[in-house]
């Protein structure tokens, strides 16, 4: 199995220059890591204007295996190539390294880069990644990779521990900075021509590296670090034009870039800028160890490269991937349907459009309180003062309750945020007070748990890891018996965010001033008692209404969710009055791949263009700026097939992915109407890394579309009929 690892921009706070003085004091041995047992350097090339050092090294590691895995073997020691390529001009350092050893039965690969802080030019930011994968190792392929995994993790937090301890015994030495490179005055002078040629006699001159060996071994070593071959991590050791790098170098780093999922060495400060800091993490995520750093800096990526815009913040990320035990396959899995989810329900404008509903405002005892000892908030319920029965018959169907602890749950992250900054340490869980004081026999009423199970499956699948502390006080006989009998049933990790207290019991976890006044405590409770719910005030006599899972949660909803039966298709025609309307699609991928295709038709059959017009609608208060015409769906043949008048095709078929999230505008060049097409397709290949195998041979699609009148078109248009930079839904980031 393939291991990858990406680390989170780690900063230093002290100039490149400083750094770097400290990084050499790394070799030719390191005693602050043992299993570096020394290096050699192999080749290395300064340039006249001392503004580039290639140096290339051959290191040897220590390996910690059992004595057997030793004996077959047969080495102690492990070789690495090494290539810095140190360019003071820019400002940055580039090492590569693979291994030589057993380089036919695994394939070690590491990137590292040391460059200037985008904001601040007196930081210095570190990014590391690497690659294994094991072909074949005398049958041990499993043992070999947790002990690779071992040493490589208990190496990567000791990085930055150990410049700064070298540049601790820099300044011992006297040594507290160290001049920024100025281009030398003589390098001014020289005219362009010249340059170009001096640069280009360096790079293909033979004897452009100071060998300090002619072995063999080395030489082979030298012939693989200067490979040109995409699948090795090292670019040529020539050094690079002195104006920037050369589009050699810019493909071999592109290659490089591929490879290992990482930065390119010029990518743009503003690229940087969004990646995630390790002080970050601390800060507002928590302590991480190096695989779960890399596990979130990976899911982030991918959120990033395929929901433009919709990024959610790194915490809710990261309680997805402590819900999945961080495999970032089912993390990926999981946010991608939940963040369908939100789009389908509107769930970002939750905060600002949600009112309460009146019977929950008088009769249901449950609001926010203060916070724990932890810094969580606590939402206090008293159950024993609820009239179940009736509160159910007087709020209308189930989809009301779940919408409302949907809003309670969001109310619980803003105020976690809000929290993180107040107490200035990352809390990203909420604390759960739950009553049984009267709580009786006729509670165990039968929708509720109806209900509690839809909310739970809800929560679960979209706010997972949510709940830090859960506490029941004042509860009757009866619940601490059956707590004893589920627990054996439940995870530790799940476990343990429960306890049944007594009353005096609260303060070990909550200040006195934070436990409501009727448990004993000093801050009042400003919700509803509760009580009996009138008759006057029920819906319905009979049982409430079911939920429908794929109903939306806050009434009409403009998405559309259909399945598309493998060789299938689904389409909607959109007619067009005049030239210049535009169509804007947003449909996400939530199950297999598609191609997504417009179309013209010159006329629809008479049957069709009827039972397209049958469909058509006033739109609703949420739509009145815009117009939304209803899809018109051929199952058993697609509708470009159906009709016998002239077809023209638009655009080129485009196959997206599962997880994919599209936002498009296309202007119409002229009247008629439009089709857009998804189709099922096959996947050929499965080469990504978040890649799943579905277990379903349909494609599942959540589509919604606009038609808006030419007169509102302020928007660049590109010679293939798309809007430049349109984007029109966003959720919330951070």
């Amino acid at each position: 199995m393939v291991q990858k690892y990406q680390s989170p921009v780690r900063v230093y706070r002290y100039p490149f220059e400083l750094v770097m003085a400290a990084y050499e004091k790394r070799f030719p041995t390191c005693p602050m890591i043992p299993v570096f047992l020394g290096s050699d350097i192999t080749s290395e090339y300064h340039s006249e204007d001392g503004a580039v050092d290639i140096v290339e090294r051959r290191c040897r590691l220590n390996i910690d295996a059992p004595y057997l895995l030793k004996r077959i073997v047969n080495v102690e020691h492990v070789i690495f190539l090494q290539k810095n390529h140190l360019d003071r001009r820019q400002r940055t350092l580039r090492i590569d390294a693979c291994n030589e050893s057993f380089s036919s039965r695994l394939d070690i690969k590491e990137f590292c880069q040391y460059y200037v802080h985008p904001d601040n030019d007196l930081w210095t930011c570190f990014e590391q990644s690497a690659f294994l994968d094991i072909k074949s190792f005398f049958g041990f392929e499993s043992t070999v990779e947790k002990i690779a995994m071992k040493q490589y993790s208990a190496n990567l937090s000791k990085g930055k521990e150990i410049i700064e301890y070298y540049i601790n015994e820099l300044a011992n030495e006297g040594i507290t900075s160290v001049p920024i490179w100025v281009e030398p005055a003589s390098a001014l002078l020289k005219s362009p021509d010249s340059e170009s040629a001096t640069t280009s006699a360096a790079a293909g001159a033979t004897g452009a590296t100071i060998s300090v060996s002619d072995d063999p071994s080395l030489i082979a070593a030298r012939r693989r670090l200067s490979s040109q071959d995409t699948s090795n991590i090292f670019t040529p050791s020539s050094p690079p034009k002195a104006s920037g790098v050369t589009p050699t170098a810019a493909a071999n780093s592109s290659a490089l870039s591929d490879d290992l999922e990482t930065l390119e060495a010029a990518e743009s400060s503003q690229e940087k800028r969004r990646n995630i800091d390790d002080e970050y993490i601390r800060r507002y995520i928590g302590q991480l160890d190096p695989f779960e750093e890399s596990c979130l800096v990976q899911l982030r990526k991918w959120v990033a490269e395929t929901h433009k815009g919709k990024l959610p913040n790194n915490s809710h990320l990261l309680r997805f991937l402590r819900a999945r035990r961080f495999d970032i396959e089912k993390a990926r899995e999981s946010i991608c349907h939940s963040l369908a989810w939100r789009k389908k329900n509107c769930i970002d404008r939750l905060l600002i459009d949600y009112d309460t509903p009146e019977m929950i405002q008088r009769f249901f005892p449950g609001a926010w309180g203060g916070n724990d000892r932890d810094g969580r908030p606590i939402y206090i319920v008293r159950i024993g003062e609820i009239d179940v029965r009736g509160l159910m018959k007087a709020v209308h169907g189930d989809d009301t309750w779940i919408r409302h602890v949907v809003f309670l749950v969001e109310q619980g992250l803003r105020k976690c945020e809000e929290n993180t900054k107040v107490f200035g340490k990352p809390i990203n869980t909420v604390c759960v007070i739950l009553d049984f004081e009267n709580f009786s026999v006729k509670h165990l009423y039968r929708p509720v748990f109806r209900v509690i199970s839809q909310i739970s499956d809800t929560v679960e699948a979209n706010y997972p890891e949510t709940l830090g502390r859960m506490f029941l006080t004042r509860c009757p006989r009866l619940i601490p018996v059956l707590w004893t009998i589920i627990n054996t049933f439940v995870e530790e990790r799940t476990r343990e965010k429960f306890a049944i207290l007594k009353t005096d019991e609260l303060i070990e976890y909550i200040d006195e001033i934070n436990i409501p006044d009727f448990l004993g405590g000093q801050m009042p409770f400003q919700a509803s008692s509760g009580g009996i719910v009138p008759r006057s005030c029920y819906t319905r006599e009979d049982e409430p209404d079911k939920f429908d899972a794929e109903s939306s949660l806050f009434g009409d909803n403009s998405y559309t969710v259909v399945s598309i039966k493998e060789g299938g298709a689904h389409e909607v025609a959109i007619p067009t009055m005049q030239r210049g309307d535009r169509l804007w699609y947003d449909f996400d991928l939530l199950k297999s791949e598609c191609t997504f295709t417009i179309y013209r038709i010159g006329k629809l059959k008479s049957s069709e263009q009827e039972e397209n017009d049958d469909h058509i609608h006033s739109p609703s208060p949420a739509q009145k700026s815009s117009s939304t015409i209803p899809a018109s769906t051929i199952y058993d043949k697609p509708l470009v097939e159906s009709t016998t008048d002239d077809i023209v095709r638009l655009t080129q078929p485009i196959v997206y992915h599962d997880g994919d999230s599209v936002q498009q505008t296309y202007i119409c060049q002229q009247s008629g109407n439009y089709v857009l097409q998804w189709r099922h397709s096959t996947s050929h290949h499965t080469s990504n890394p978040f890649d799943f195998i579905s277990g379903s041979h349909k494609t599942k699609i959540m589509y919604h579309y606009e038609r808006q009148s030419s007169t509102s078109l302020t928007s660049d248009v590109t010679s293939n009929g798309y809007v430049n930079n349109e984007q029109r839904t966003s959720l919330t980031s951070s």
